[in-house]
């Protein structure tokens, strides 16, 4: 086991990294720009680096610097949360060379699985429904072609990344050299790769993905599934687990289909298998990501399953110590992602309180939200044996929630969850489109 991790990350999600470290009776050591002087992941972890200025390319993603950081603290292992570097293969392989452990999949899986088109192949031969597409197209012209052949409307996507980045929809073939463009100029942006592909755009659908935690002697457990279907522009902020469009038999058969693909395709770590389900309750594979999910926390809730304190213990080389037969997947547990709307100083924090309810944040008091990174406040999580009582439960929670100085999307996301369509559970994609 590692005696001194480095978090390669801010916010929350360093903040989360480090409280699991430290229960585990593992030192930590942040890094933080220029703007997170001041932040509580700073303030929590045993050693500290400033390692940059404001902008993410100065700082989060400073390879280098941050390298530089875990050598001269003595860092066995780097985590890197999610976003910034924790998709980067060159990253992982640079830890390697320096003697130190990346916590994720080795850089050759990373390589492998991060070209999405690529990845689809993969998963289509480990026996997984994919949904019809290309590999990266070239040009706008050739997008057309591909687009003719499999029939509008398609989604442009980014190979690289996540996040809902460098992503379009096209109706017609009209659309498609503006979308090409745009979707190009992101992607670039977002992920330093311009590549894009197309693929089928299913339509009415639901976005469920399901949590997998694969250790080096070649274990897999799935930890159920979580639907991810509230979106804005491709931007999760609601998840629940299990999702209320899946009944036991067919979470049963997707479960075992997707752990029988990991073992194929021999990936370690944590990762997430995206799907498609449409109304015919079909699942068509989208995506995995080889990270630790922004959304990981309700899937904790739900299971009693620490995925970060797993994450360390594969990369540590430990086996998992449970079986598929060990997960229960009973009662239901719902989170709401708290946003900033704006910049602003935080001038008062309540949290709210009560059996089963959790708030990831790194919010403090003074705390101020600057433009440089993601508006993504907290995490609000709640459980209980039923899905109504988890509904109430976290309409309660959120009345209860009070962020001052710092404009929130609290009063939407009470909305959203006294809908109908939510509190019945007959929701898709379309939702927020539809309000």
């Amino acid at each position: 086991m590692f005696s001194k991790i480095l978090v390669a990350n801010r916010g929350e999600i360093a903040v989360r990294i480090i409280r699991a470290c430290k229960e585990m009776g593992i030192s930590t050591v942040a890094v933080y720009s220029e703007a997170d002087r001041n932040a509580l992941h700073v303030a929590l972890a045993d050693q500290s680096y400033c390692i940059g200025g404001p902008e993410a390319s100065e700082s989060y993603l400073n390879e280098n610097q941050i390298i530089s950081a875990a050598i001269l603290a003595g860092a066995q292992a780097i985590h890197p949360g999610y976003g910034f570097l924790s998709e980067n293969a060159h990253f992982a392989r640079l830890c390697g060379k320096n003697g130190i452990v990346f916590i994720g999949p080795d850089p050759k899986s990373m390589e492998e699985l991060s070209d999405k088109a690529v990845l689809k192949e993969l998963m289509r031969n480990a026996g997984l429904s994919v949904i019809p597409g290309t590999k990266a197209v070239s040009s706008a012209e050739e997008a057309v072609k591909a687009a003719d052949k499999i029939g509008y409307p398609v989604m442009l996507k980014a190979c690289a990344g996540g996040g809902g980045r460098g992503i379009r929809l096209i109706m017609s073939a009209d659309d498609m050299e503006e979308a090409y463009m745009q979707a190009t100029s992101e992607a670039v942006s977002a992920f330093g790769d311009g590549s894009v592909y197309i693929e089928k755009y299913i339509y009415p659908a639901r976005h469920v993905e399901l949590q997998i935690l694969a250790d080096e002697q070649g274990n897999v457990v799935c930890l159920g599934d979580r639907d991810c279907s509230l979106q804005r522009r491709n931007q999760k902020l609601i998840e629940e687990t299990p999702s209320p469009a899946v009944n036991d038999e067919k979470r049963k058969n997707i479960i075992k289909q997707a752990v029988e693909a990991v073992k194929k395709i021999g990936y370690t770590g944590a990762g997430t298998l995206e799907f498609l389900l449409d109304r015919e309750g079909n699942f068509w594979f989208m995506e995995m990501n080889v990270r630790l999910q922004v959304e990981h926390c309700v899937t904790e809730m739900l299971t009693g399953f620490d995925i970060v304190k797993w994450q360390i213990r594969i990369a540590s080389g430990i086996p998992l110590n449970f079986t598929q037969d060990d997960v229960k997947l009973q009662g239901a547990a719902i989170e709401c992602r708290i946003n900033a709307a704006s910049c602003g100083t935080l001038s008062m924090l309540h949290v709210p309180g009560g059996p089963s309810v959790r708030f990831d944040t790194s919010l403090i008091e003074g705390t101020t939200v600057s433009p440089y990174y993601d508006s993504l406040l907290g995490k609000l999580i709640v459980f209980a044996k039923t899905r109504e009582e988890a509904l109430r439960k976290i309409k309660a929670a959120l009345c209860e929630l009070v962020i001052e100085g710092i404009p929130t999307n609290i009063e939407e996301q009470l909305n959203i969850v006294e809908d109908d369509r939510f509190t019945s559970g007959n929701y898709d994609l379309t939702f927020m489109s539809n309000r």
